[in-house]
């Protein structure tokens, strides 16, 4: 097993700048059929929403109860899923945004992606639940290391290519993971555009979250959670 500082650390260019609302507090992001879908936190703001990529226009919204702190979105099969934090609870919607149904969890709700099989859920922690599309209930639990350390705080989620991409919370990078170990392959460092956000909100809260991936166009997106921009890169991978 790698090291840590055996890991590639992956580099990254720029190859567009889109506005983004700078008061959304992002928890999850996707790309599906030319827009993004976005889903934002904090109590009393939490939404579910679908965006215009070149102006960052919010096109719909659905608003949660005051009480929930959204979390993490994913689209499987024509629906959209949604985490909340603390709440043990998820909300399912069609493609315009209308509630059809919830689930329940037993840990916090982070992250959420998927592997076109099963719902991959974080919670905070290092472990990854791969949850049963039907039930929603986990049916395996993956913990990532790096170097065979455990990595904690995995938050954001996107199924990429084969690979697990993952924010960790308070930090600059994307861990990449390989899904049936767990072990990280390589890091992508975003310090560069975390520093080029946090110059126009100094809110310790507006840190890196969010990655969504255009499988069609083979795009790469990343915002942060408060920041003005969001990015389209292309990674550059270090020898």
């Amino acid at each position: 097993m790698a090291q840590p500082s055996q890991i590639p650390v992956w580099g990254f260019r720029v190859v567009n700048t889109f506005p983004h609302d700078p008061t959304a507090f992002t928890q999850g992001l996707i790309y599906h059929n030319g827009f993004l879908y976005e889903g934002t936190g904090l109590f009393g703001q939490s939404s579910i929403r679908k965006v215009e990529l070149e102006t960052g226009r919010v096109l719909q919204r659905h608003a949660l109860a005051p009480r929930y702190f959204g979390e993490g979105i994913t689209l499987f099969q024509n629906r959209f899923f949604q985490l909340t934090w603390r709440n043990q609870e998820g909300f399912i919607y069609d493609m315009n945004l209308n509630p059809v149904g919830s689930f329940t969890y037993q840990t916090e709700g982070w992250g959420l992606t998927h592997d076109g099989q099963r719902l991959i859920m974080s919670d905070g922690s290092a472990q990854l639940f791969f949850l049963n599309p039907r039930t929603l209930r986990p049916e395996r639990t993956l913990t990532v290391r790096a170097g065979g350390q455990p990595v904690q705080r995995i938050n954001e989620l996107e199924f990429i290519q084969g690979r697990i991409w993952a924010n960790v919370w308070m930090t600059h990078r994307i861990a990449i993971i390989n899904p049936q170990s767990g072990s990280v392959e390589a890091w992508l460092d975003l310090t560069g555009l975390a520093l080029l956000a946090q110059a126009r909100n100094r809110n310790p809260d507006a840190v890196l979250n969010g990655i969504a991936y255009d499988a069609q166009n083979n795009r790469l997106f990343v915002t942060g959670k408060l920041w003005p921009f969001l990015f389209e890169i292309e990674v550059v991978r270090n020898p």
